[in-house]
């Protein structure tokens, strides 16, 4: 078993929400509008490498950041099935993440735990990734069932003074978010900070994870992302979900690879594009002046403009959908809809 990373120890000693500002990262995001990067006419098989260096390189990210530094590449697989590709990463724009990092020197695993299923050889079957993986000789981790570290939660906004995750998480340099962009319907949308709730392990918050929906989603949201080690995005819209997501709704064409630093900035931007309302999702507001902005004279457009790629998504008229909208356009109703206590995503 290797030793605790620093990272660990320090997490483990404890901060404040205020504490956090003491990290470099933290504080420059805080106090410098943070940049997000927006390619469009993506396609699987298209040049998705070429994309995300782009990507990497206008978020302010080269090789001197990864060289000889250890990443952990964070898919959505949170239940997989074959017939709904819309759910779950691309197995192509995870092994093309995996390569540019590779080739900038880093060292690269893949890690998720799925948020509703035990049988993780099956997600990985059903998400097509074990065969993606096998051929980029890459390693897997299964999240749910690694070894743990306690630490104190840092954000401080849930009823939780400790949060617990995998090993594998903390002894990575950088954690990549890597979403697929989706309605969802209990908190209007899941992408780069939603996607990381997939790093807490089912066997001490079990499947579907409702130790931390029971705790707060917006709150247990802001927490995860604010103990994590430093943590960055590439975000899978090329293929997305509208409607009743994040498990039952459908897919929705967009072509876009997003890649950003900040999380927050990233999402908040990724909310407008989908024609919603960042400060009325919950973890976004949370998150705003803590982890990082959301108001857009914050954040600096990168490669495509936004105004050209606003698409309104379809969402459902649930109590997380209310006031979403930025416009009157796309709300349905489903009878899908599922009450609390149901499981989420």
């Amino acid at each position: 078993m290797n030793p605790l990373p620093r990272r660990a120890l320090l997490a483990g000693a404890g901060a404040t929400v205020v504490g956090l500002a003491a990290y470099p990262y933290v504080r420059r995001a805080l106090t410098t509008p943070q940049p997000v990067f927006l390619a469009r006419g993506q396609r699987y098989d298209g040049d998705l490498r070429k994309v995300i260096r782009d990507g990497l390189r206008a978020v302010g990210l080269s090789a001197a950041d990864f060289r000889g530094r250890r990443v952990l590449l964070k898919p959505n697989m949170v239940e997989p099935n074959r017939a709904a590709p819309q759910m779950t990463t691309h197995p192509l724009v995870v092994v093309a993440a995996a390569d540019v990092f590779r080739q900038m020197g880093a060292t690269v695993r893949v890690g998720e735990g799925p948020g509703h299923v035990k049988d993780t050889e099956m997600a990985l079957v059903e998400s097509r990734l074990q065969e993606a993986l096998a051929d980029a000789r890459l390693e897997f981790v299964d999240l749910n069932h690694d070894d743990v570290v306690s630490v104190r939660n840092r954000g401080g906004l849930s009823r939780l003074e400790e949060m617990f995750f995998p090993r594998a998480v903390f002894e990575a340099d950088f954690v990549v978010s890597m979403p697929k962009l989706k309605t969802h319907h209990w908190v209007g949308m899941t992408a780069a900070m939603k996607n990381l709730y997939g790093v807490m392990p089912g066997i001490k918050y079990g499947w579907p994870k409702n130790v931390l929906h029971h705790a707060g989603i917006p709150e247990t949201v802001v927490d995860i992302n604010a103990t994590l080690p430093r943590t960055l995005a590439i975000v899978d819209a090329i293929e997305c979900m509208e409607g009743d997501g994040p498990i039952m709704g459908t897919a929705k064409s967009l072509g876009v690879i997003a890649v950003g630093q900040n999380l927050p900035a990233l999402d908040a931007t990724l909310a407008r594009m989908m024609d919603f309302r960042p400060e009325r999702i919950g973890y976004l507001q949370l998150a705003d002046g803590r982890l990082g902005p959301i108001d857009a004279r914050l954040i600096v457009e990168r490669g495509e403009p936004l105004r050209e790629l606003v698409t309104p998504f379809a969402i459902i008229d649930s109590p997380g959908t209310v006031g979403l909208r930025a416009t009157s356009v796309g709300i349905k109703t489903s009878s899908h809809f599922r009450c609390p206590g149901a499981a989420l995503a």
